[in-house]
């Protein structure tokens, strides 16, 4: 699989995606989202990925749409004249829309390391993953307001998820930035770590997750995000659906047995 905008690694169980636009602060364009999509598809379909890592190239994690390039649908309309709004609605579901769509379908974790600023739709694209890991340096702004829009990438679902209703709307009305120590105060970001340990420590807990239980820990991700919208009963139904799952697999007669023989795990994934 070639790549131009992204870097994408596969190692010891672990994708890393690397949004590879140093120079424009990896600020997406129609061509980078694709090549997004794809790596999350095949991240999602290889049976020997376990957890996957996205993190930007350079000084930014990213910066949002290209807003000078060719992103634009104002600039790819403009010879066949006025942009409409429905040129717009389709623009964000036919490009930018593809990464949440591969990221709901995606049952493995999901790791940001931001390394630096993300703004805009930037941060809502941090905001997909299921945790994330800053570097002391990183920054965040859900800056649409500023240039009088509104989050258009899922930001307005996932944001008040993450930090609460009153909050994400704080940060969404005013634009303004918060540091890494404000996003670990506030629960936004789980560890801040210094910028040399961002990606060592981010593969070392990938790495973690990936020697664990595979289908334990996948249905485990699938409880938390439907239980964000059932009811308990419905929320109880399905842990017990998935117990039944799980404890017809290899990896639930692999654990005790370690335990009882005193020694680690060695989980298949099966």
């Amino acid at each position: 699989m070639d790549f131009e905008q992204i870097l994408y690694e596969k190692e010891n169980g672990v994708a890393t995606i690397t949004l590879n636009r140093p120079e424009r602060m990896n600020a997406f364009t129609p061509a980078m989202l694709q090549e997004w999509a794809q790596a999350l598809e095949d991240a999602r379909t290889d049976a020997e990925v376990r957890a996957v890592i996205l993190t930007g190239a350079g000084r930014g994690f990213c910066a949002g749409a290209d807003l000078r390039g060719e992103s634009r649908v104002a600039d790819t309309a403009r010879s066949e004249g006025p942009v409409s709004a429905a040129d717009h609605r389709n623009w964000l579901r036919d490009s930018v829309h593809h990464v949440p769509r591969q990221v709901t379908l995606l049952d493995k974790p999901y790791i940001a390391a931001v390394n630096g600023a993300a703004v805009g739709a930037g941060m809502d694209m941090c905001s997909m993953c299921d945790m994330r890991i800053a570097s002391e340096g990183a920054r965040f702004a859900m800056s649409y307001v500023r240039v009088g829009l509104v989050p258009g990438d899922g930001g307005c679902y996932y944001l008040p998820r993450i930090v609460g209703v009153a909050k994400a709307l704080e940060l969404i009305w005013t634009g303004d930035f918060i540091d890494a120590q404000e996003a670990l105060r506030i629960g936004y970001v789980s560890r801040v770590v210094p910028p040399d340990e961002l990606l060592p420590g981010a593969r070392e807990l990938a790495e973690r997750i990936a020697k664990g239980p595979a289908v334990a820990i996948q249905l485990a991700k699938r409880l938390v995000y439907r239980g964000l919208t059932s009811d308990v009963e419905e929320a109880l139904e399905a842990a017990g659906q998935a117990m039944a799952v799980v404890q017809s697999t290899e990896d639930a007669r692999e654990g005790p047995r370690a335990f009882a023989e005193k020694r680690e795990p060695v989980f298949k994934g099966r």
